[in-house]
């Protein structure tokens, strides 16, 4: 007999096997049945009392399907590009955007997140304790709040801020003003001892703008980047 004709016969045998055990049990209730009728009196037996009732079966009980996880969300990139990698040239963002730019001080180079916040405008009374005299003629001061945090290795302590100008609505610059000194309106300061990866400062800058006109955005314009070939706020 061959391999496969034996392993038929096998399970052939298994089924007689468990039919032959289904059957036995089924024989062995029918005899047992039998053997109380034979051993019985010939009297008339009493009437059969009624078999108590069986309690019937718990019902099975359904697992509640459960609630698929949610899916990760993944994390918004900043504007301007994914996360960890600086802005291109000429990039434009909304004013409250946050952009990942290259920082340059003289010879300090680092990585910043930077973000303009805010563009105010002032008035010309403001103008009064620069002295500006007739440079300031006919124009208006606003002041360009921004934002910004270390996310470099380089330690920026002492450093300072300042290629950030204003644009007018037309995209041409603003004229800039400088500070030296204390101007209470526009405080633009050099950083703090200690400006390591993660620390944050705030800073401001003063563009002047003809009366008709406005300071509509900014721009940061630091190396690597170039005048007019920066990344803009509007």
């Amino acid at each position: 007999m061959n391999s496969s004709a034996s392993r038929t016969s096998m399970r052939a045998l298994a089924g007689l096997a468990v039919v032959g055990a289904l059957t036995l049990t089924a024989c062995n209730d029918n005899a047992s049945s039998d053997a109380t009728k034979s051993a019985a009196p010939t009297a008339a037996a009493p009437a059969p009392t009624s078999a108590a009732p069986t309690t019937p079966a718990a019902a099975p009980t359904t697992a509640a399907p459960s609630t698929p996880a949610a899916a990760p969300t993944a994390s918004a990139p900043a504007a301007g590009g994914a996360p960890g990698t600086d802005a291109a040239a000429g990039t434009a963002a909304k004013i409250g955007d946050t952009l990942q730019v290259p920082f340059s001080s003289g010879s300090t180079k680092g990585t910043i997140t930077l973000t303009v916040t805010s563009i105010e405008a002032g008035t010309q009374a403001d103008l009064d304790s620069l002295k500006l005299g007739d440079k300031a003629k006919g124009l208006m001061p606003y002041y360009i709040h921004y934002k910004f945090t270390n996310v470099g290795a380089t330690d920026l302590s002492y450093s300072s801020l300042t290629k950030i100008r204003g644009l007018l609505p037309d995209g041409s610059g603003a004229q800039d003003v400088a500070l030296f000194g204390s101007f209470p309106k526009c405080s633009g300061k050099s950083l703090p001892a200690g400006f390591t990866n993660g620390q944050s400062a705030e800073g401001c800058t003063v563009s002047l703008a003809p009366a008709a006109s406005k300071v509509a955005g900014a721009e940061y314009w630091s190396e690597p980047y170039t005048l007019g070939k920066g990344v803009v706020w509007k």
